[in-house]
């Protein structure tokens, strides 16, 4: 078979490739396909690397031995590590997981635009083109790189997740766009012609730009509080496709181009509707400042009277309504008491109890963060409801029960002058009964205290969300 004839198949097998990406992602618009979305971008991946070896055999003088050791050791470290990762990691680490293969993905993207500028510098195969693509993959790169393992730092709680304000952290900022754009402008003239620069100027000009784009990603992420890092991992995610996208660019390779403007297209889409999900803008959250650390177990809030109750009170609450509604947030994520809720809800529903499930779209500490969990232990996708769908059902509910939901649920989000002012939340508060199980009175992300916990129609359960709910299921079961 003549080399035209196998490399007409190989980029219809990129295209084949390709098309199983914007199928799958389109799938993942519901949980009940997102599952074989999921698997058919994998396999459209698997063939898009498949084909791309095929396509580095049969070029002229084909893959030395070097560089077969150096991509089997890369399939073994990188797959082995991804594999044990992902089915090691507790689903209240996943975000901090995302953050790290964020990383991991704009590195590798700024690793393919460097190694491609330094082979082609001072030859005649430098266009302006090149040169543009290459700082492009380069910045984006970094930033991602950077900005990425500070988010998982965070949210890991290695770093802080308050704010942290740099000293002259804005004039810092602008000194390293001007470094970026400087260099930028220098090695396109360069490659242009327009300007004469020595091979070891622009390398170094180049090595600039990765120290710019480096620190310019910690110095974005670092002033960013702990209540907007779900938006920051998908602003960070669609860096990464952009970054892949302008590698793609570099190397000539078209299935890298559209897998990464298609990540880069959705994680821009996705970090939109995160932003109007909170009412902040972009802009306002980059410049950061907002949200503090999750508050610490055993703290009191001061001003807020509450309402305790006990297991058997909440227990004839739930067992005697007619419809429940299950607020779940981070700290069910914590308590890992996903199977636990369900169990709840089936006990419900066995006395003819209406359960369904209110999702914030920032509820826990990532994009679909609730949604993954709650399919985690099988409890059924047409019962996950969209905040803007079970509002309005909050007014017919008679008990609304809430477990380990913050910032989400406060009234507070309705009133001006507050750190979560504007803020949609779930209508909580409207339902005839409500029962919040929470380990303490430490506040969320917000650092401000929760106006629903004063409540006269609120209950406080004050317990782990696994051992409250397993009481509760025990006290249901003696009903």
């Amino acid at each position: 078979m003549s080399q035209e004839w196998i490399y007409t198949i190989v980029f219809l097998a990129w295209l084949v490739g390709a098309a199983a990406f914007v199928i799958g992602l389109h799938q993942m618009n519901s949980p009940a396909t997102a599952r074989n979305g999921n698997r058919l971008s994998a396999g459209g991946m698997t063939i898009a690397v498949g084909t791309t070896l095929l396509y580095l055999i049969t070029r002229q003088g084909g893959l030395s031995l070097e560089a077969w050791a150096i991509i089997l050791v890369g399939f073994a470290i990188g797959g082995g590590a991804g594999l044990y990762m992902a089915r090691t990691v507790k689903m209240t680490a996943m975000p901090q997981l995302v953050s790290i293969f964020n990383a991991v993905g704009g590195g590798a993207a700024a690793l393919v635009a460097i190694d491609d500028y330094l082979r082609v510098v001072g030859t005649r195969e430098e266009e302006v083109a090149t040169a543009i693509f290459v700082v492009l993959g380069v910045v984006i790169g970094c930033v991602t790189f950077s900005g990425s393992l500070i988010a998982s730092g965070k949210l890991q709680g290695v770093i802080s997740g308050k704010p942290i304000l740099i000293p002259g952290g804005r004039l810092v900022t602008a000194l390293l766009a001007i470094v970026a754009v400087g260099g930028f402008l220098a090695l396109v003239f360069a490659a242009g012609g327009a300007l004469t620069l020595d091979v070891a100027v622009q390398e170094l000009i180049l090595l600039a730009i990765i120290g710019a784009g480096l620190l310019f990603g910690i110095t974005m992420v670092l002033p960013i509080g702990g209540a907007d890092m779900p938006v920051v991992i998908s602003l960070l995610n669609s860096f990464t496709g952009t970054a892949a996208a302008m590698a793609g660019f570099v190397i000539g390779n078209p299935v890298l181009i559209i897998a990464g403007a298609l990540v880069g297209a959705s994680g821009g889409i996705l970090t939109k509707l995160m932003a109007d999900a909170m009412n902040r803008s972009i802009v306002n959250i980059i410049a950061g400042g907002f949200g503090g650390a999750e508050g610490t177990v055993g703290a009191v809030a001061g001003s807020t009277q509450v309402r305790e109750i006990g297991v058997d009170d909440a227990a004839i609450q739930l067992a005697y309504a007619s419809s429940v509604i299950v607020v779940p947030g981070y700290g069910l994520a914590v308590a890992q008491a996903q199977h636990a809720v369900r169990e709840l809800a089936e006990i419900l529903e066995d006395r003819n109890v209406d359960v369904k499930y209110a999702i914030h779209p920032v509820a826990g500490r990532m994009p679909g963060h609730m949604n993954v969990l709650l399919a985690e232990a099988n409890v059924p996708y047409p019962q996950l409801k969209e905040m803007d769908d079970i509002n309005p059902e909050f007014d017919r509910c008679d008990v609304a029960l809430v477990i380990g939901a913050n910032d989400v649920t406060n009234p507070a989000a309705r009133r001006p002058g507050t750190p979560v002012s504007g803020m949609p939340i779930l209508d909580v508060d409207h339902a005839k009964s409500i029962i919040v199980i929470k380990r303490s009175m430490g506040r969320g992300y917000a650092g401000i205290d929760n106006e629903l916990y004063g409540n006269p129609k609120t209950g406080m359960l004050f317990a782990d969300a696994k051992e409250g709910l397993a009481a509760l299921i025990a006290a249901v079961k003696q009903v």
